[in-house]
């Protein structure tokens, strides 16, 4: 038995004492708590391995703990969605070739549309899978939409290894077709994204994975995650998903609705 065991084994003992001798119990909370703080202090090594132990064993309460801050936060900011700062509006407009036009995306919906909508998302946020709906729904429902989606993989190797595939799978597909099937199905798929996920969707949907192979190592698929980097910070995405509308900076999963009425003000502003 190791020595975190022991520490373990002997504190699960003495905190059933808790129940046993009611009278002594806040006295007792506070000298285990004292005991624990002491001992973590000493041996911070410990602490650092059960918790790595236990996120590796349970990868879904990093991700439940991350949309709940992100979740958290989105109300607030919301409310100021339709009225753009100062500030904000100047970092749109002087970043607007890289966020609208880029040579590094692809333009779903209408390229030649009125308004453009930039979502910048992670494949592994589960505001994102629920938010994809919402995406889908402005493309079937808006015929004058351009949608532009940019990787910003922020939660983990995961998914930055699935955004390097999505722009394997984007340098193969001119259309979109194909890459808006792929994006579909990784963000609403079932469990983590990683390379291994990323690539058998790739494989399922009829793409050249010998090619998906060399693009994996390319300049453009480094070129174009540096690029969204860079970008999503120097305009102030925290988080995602995160979306770009003329020049408002929409934060979070804040449905589809209130993505229309954004659309609404960026056309009405637009033609102003």
């Amino acid at each position: 038995m190791t020595r975190r065991t022991h520490f373990f084994t002997a504190l699960i003992a003495v905190s059933a004492l808790l129940f046993v001798v009611p009278a002594r119990a806040e006295l007792q909370r506070t000298e285990i708590e004292t005991i624990v703080k002491d001992y973590l202090a000493a041996h911070p090594e410990e602490l650092e391995r059960v918790v790595k132990d236990y996120l590796i064993k349970n990868p879904d309460v990093l991700r439940e703990a991350l949309a709940e801050m992100i979740k958290r936060r989105v109300p607030t900011a919301a409310k100021s969605a339709s009225a753009p700062r100062p500030a904000q509006t100047a970092a749109i407009q002087s970043n607007a070739k890289l966020l609208f036009d880029s040579d590094h995306q692809l333009v779903l919906g209408n390229p030649h549309g009125n308004v453009t909508m930039v979502e910048f998302f992670d494949y592994n946020c589960g505001f994102c899978r629920r938010a994809l709906g919402d995406t889908l729904t402005l493309l079937k429902d808006d015929p004058d939409l351009r949608v532009v989606l940019k990787d910003f993989p922020i939660l983990g190797p995961g998914s930055l290894d699935a955004a390097r595939v999505s722009i394997a799978v984007r340098m193969q597909d001119s259309s979109g077709v194909k890459y808006l099937e792929f994006h579909r199905r990784l963000l609403a798929g079932a469990g983590p994204a990683d390379k291994t996920s990323a690539l058998a969707i790739a494989r399922d949907i009829g793409l050249d994975m010998a090619q998906i192979e060399r693009d994996l190592a390319s300049d453009e698929v480094r070129a174009s995650l540096e690029e969204s980097m860079t970008l999503g910070r120097t305009i102030g995405i925290s988080g995602t998903p995160g979306y770009v509308i003329g020049n408002m900076i929409v934060p979070g999963a804040v449905g589809a609705a209130r993505l229309k009425e954004n659309i609404a003000l960026a056309r009405k502003t637009a033609h102003q």
